[in-house]
């Protein structure tokens, strides 16, 4: 499948605090228009769309589409937790490399409330229950006050600091770089720079986390259109952009052994990177941007040995020399990131495609990597999925 689907165009609105938004059907179809101007098509030209979304009835896809128009395009509407907007890039993907269709419509979208996520159901088994159980097991039962994904994120870091002795003050310098990331980003929710003393002063959360090393619930869409390259030559569309590899894994016993690295996620991120590798013929070594899944500081930090761009062991050092950002060896997360742009669930997948796709293009203004022409991207949903995609210029 590799290189046979080019990235026609892509769109997002600006994020926003729970209560500061549109309805989630006003962002996804003000997204979806604008990829689908980006890529210089109208909505009758799609034949299949996949919608993602995390807290939303079903058919909440239509909802936000049918403000397009009633072509009776399929309409899959995606559930899969924080990766939920790749899922949808996914399948958006597999539908194109396989012959099914021409063009695809990705669409994520997410309208959030104020605070931590919490279990919308309480008269079934949670979907985290396995999980729950594995992180009281090795980190003791949290108390009931503290937002549940910190317990997972933050006790990955705890163990992370005991296993290589390293000061776990190394995890806000992640959020100083992330904001100055933002600075430049119009979309992004927090702009203005945060000093190591401030993320350091905010209130403690779990483990070696405080409060600015935590993403914010957000709102928001963004989304993409994919397309054969055939297609895109015969109408005259962009396929300067290509996905050159694509993997989503999900977890394997290993997960759920006692080590809270690999509860959150981290087997799941070596194995989807391999196997993009592997299809997309680029090694983590040629990456020179990439955009992560920061859900907390810890997580990114995890994430840079996850995906091979520094040995195991070295991410402390990785952050301290400065590597993950302008003038080191991979810029990482240029559009700040979920702890500074943001994270409305069902949309933040496609907002990473977006970002990385201007970057490839040159259009992404003050936030321009030099000498771009391949991009990473990986999103992780606890419970789990992840995905991981390569996307590249196109030969020619």
């Amino acid at each position: 499948m590799s290189d046979n689907v080019a990235v026609a165009g892509v769109g997002m609105i600006p994020f926003a605090k729970p209560g500061k938004s549109d309805a989630y059907d006003v962002m996804g179809a003000e997204a979806a228009r604008r990829a689908l101007a980006d890529a210089g098509i109208g909505y009758d030209a799609v034949q299949h769309a996949y919608v993602g979304y995390v807290f939303g009835d079903s058919t909440s896809g239509q909802k936000a589409l049918y403000r397009l128009g009633q072509t009776g395009v399929p309409v899959v509407n995606v559930n899969n937790n924080c990766s939920t907007g790749s899922s949808a890039l996914f399948m958006a993907r597999q539908a194109v490399a396989g012959g099914m269709v021409d063009v695809a419509l990705a669409l994520g979208f997410e309208q959030m409330v104020p605070g931590a996520i919490q279990q919308v159901y309480s008269d079934r088994p949670g979907a985290l229950e396995s999980f729950e159980q594995v992180r009281d097991r090795v980190s003791g039962v949290p108390d009931a006050s503290v937002p549940n994904a910190a317990t997972f994120f933050g006790g990955a870091g705890q163990q992370y600091v005991e296993d290589h002795g390293i000061d776990p003050s190394v995890f806000a310098h992640i959020t100083v770089k992330s904001r100055k990331h933002a600075a430049n980003n119009p979309y992004a929710v927090f702009r203005d720079p945060l000093s190591f003393e401030e993320v350091m002063a905010s209130p403690h959360i779990y483990g070696p986390l405080t409060r600015f090393q935590c993403c914010p619930p957000t709102c928001g869409a963004a989304a993409a259109v994919v397309v054969s390259p055939d297609y895109a030559k015969k109408h005259g569309l962009r396929s300067d952009v290509v996905i050159a590899g694509q993997s989503m894994v999900t977890d394997t016993p290993g997960a759920f052994e006692g080590d809270m690295r690999r509860l959150v996620g981290y087997d799941m991120a070596v194995n989807a990177s391999t196997a993009v590798y592997e299809e997309s013929g680029i090694g983590p070594e040629d990456v020179r941007v990439v955009e992560l899944h920061d859900c907390f500081t810890t997580n990114e930090f995890l994430t840079y040995e996850a995906l091979g761009l520094t040995p195991e062991g070295t991410a402390d050092k990785f952050v301290l020399d400065g590597d993950n950002t302008y003038g080191g060896r991979v810029v990482t997360n240029p559009s700040g990131g979920l702890i500074s742009k943001g994270h409305p669930l069902g949309a933040t997948g496609l907002a990473q495609c977006a970002e990385l796709v201007w970057q490839l293009r040159g259009e992404a203004a003050a936030r321009q990597v030099d000498g771009v022409d391949c991009a990473l991207q990986h999103n992780l949903g606890l419970g789990g999925a992840c995905v991981v995609t390569m996307y590249k210029k196109a030969d020619g």
